[in-house]
């Protein structure tokens, strides 16, 4: 009976939520056509997109105004302190770390996947097994940063030297005659360890995009220049890559954003110990650990901030390719 009930429940929970949408909008539509003629037609566009308008308001942009807002506070929002809290984000010992590391990972994580995407992209076009590969390469972007990270935890995992290492990495290591390696919580080593799972994780998505950008440089193209003389490497860098230019920004730009918003796999792999801090992860403690919401709320304008120029240049490549179609 209980089933019965909940099943009930919720065929009318979708029954009324969608005819009150249908209408809602069907009202609104009958509203729009009594209105004189040069009106209804200016204010029908903002009648189906108001819906949309409103969610984005109550769910990013008043939120990102009282994030703002907080941010010249104090800890417990009480008080006014003014740059005080934008200060200590660019001062703090713990915040620079945070910095260079995010630096570092904007480096390494965008030009080695999309160099990767881009070399497996072009080596793998048109060979036999291609589907094949590249499901195998691109396998790894269905997993959540979360569970990836469990995973490589398993395979940097550390025991001391003469214990039985149940880490691949440190196996492999014991068996060739060497010494394990913390991979994790050796600062040499450990920020290398960590970027090389998001490199794994998002190698695949670029070799995607890149591949069928690849596709679409037409054959006359690459046949031309073969008969002019041209050979693969020269066809590579005065042809395939000028003509896929626009892909490799756009895909580098995405990288680029996901990379400063990057967090759970530093919290899963050290929690930001060991010098392995990021401008996320720092957030994160200083909003719920610390309890700052001051701090906390700087550091989220400051990301913000510097991705803001990523998604502006974005658009404008965006707007310049429809232009030109």
């Amino acid at each position: 009976m209980e089933f019965w009930t909940r099943l009930l429940n919720v065929v009318l929970a979708i029954a009324i939520g969608c005819g009150g949408v249908i209408g809602l909008f069907y009202l609104a539509n009958l509203a729009i056509n009594a209105l004189p003629k040069p009106w209804n037609q200016r204010l029908l566009p903002w009648v189906y997109i108001s819906p949309a308008l409103l969610l984005l308001s109550a769910y990013l942009i008043l939120p990102t105004v009282q994030t703002f807002y907080l941010s010249f506070l104090d800890g417990r929002s009480q008080n006014f302190v003014g740059l005080k809290n934008y200060i200590f984000a660019f001062t703090d010992r713990a915040m620079l770390i945070a910095f260079k590391n995010n630096l570092l990972w904007l480096v390494l994580v965008t030009g080695i996947s999309v160099s990767l995407g881009l070399i497996i992209a072009v080596l793998v076009d048109k060979v036999r097994y291609e589907p094949i590969i590249k499901s195998l390469i691109f396998l790894p972007m269905a997993i959540s940063f979360v569970g990836a990270s469990v995973i490589w935890k398993f395979m940097y995992a550390y025991k001391p030297a003469g214990d039985d290492q149940i880490g691949v990495l440190n196996a492999l290591l014991v068996n060739f005659g060497f010494e394990p390696v913390g991979w994790v919580v050796e600062q040499s080593v450990n920020n290398f360890a960590l970027i090389a799972i998001m490199i794994w994780l998002y190698t695949g998505f670029a070799m995607v995009i890149l591949s069928s950008a690849v596709k679409g440089i037409p054959e006359e193209v690459i046949e031309a220049a073969r008969i002019d003389g041209a050979n693969s490497w020269q066809i590579f860098w005065r042809i395939t890559i000028p003509m896929i230019r626009s892909t490799i920004l756009v895909v580098s730009t995405t990288i680029i954003i996901l990379v400063l918003k990057v967090f759970d796999i530093v919290f899963v792999m050290t929690g930001g110990n060991y010098g392995t801090e990021v401008i996320a992860s720092r957030m994160i403690k200083e909003m719920f650990n610390y309890r700052n919401f001051g701090r906390g709320s700087a550091i989220a304008i400051v990301l913000l901030i510097l991705i803001i120029p990523v998604m502006i240049s974005n658009i404008r490549r965006f707007r310049t390719q429809e232009k030109l179609r």
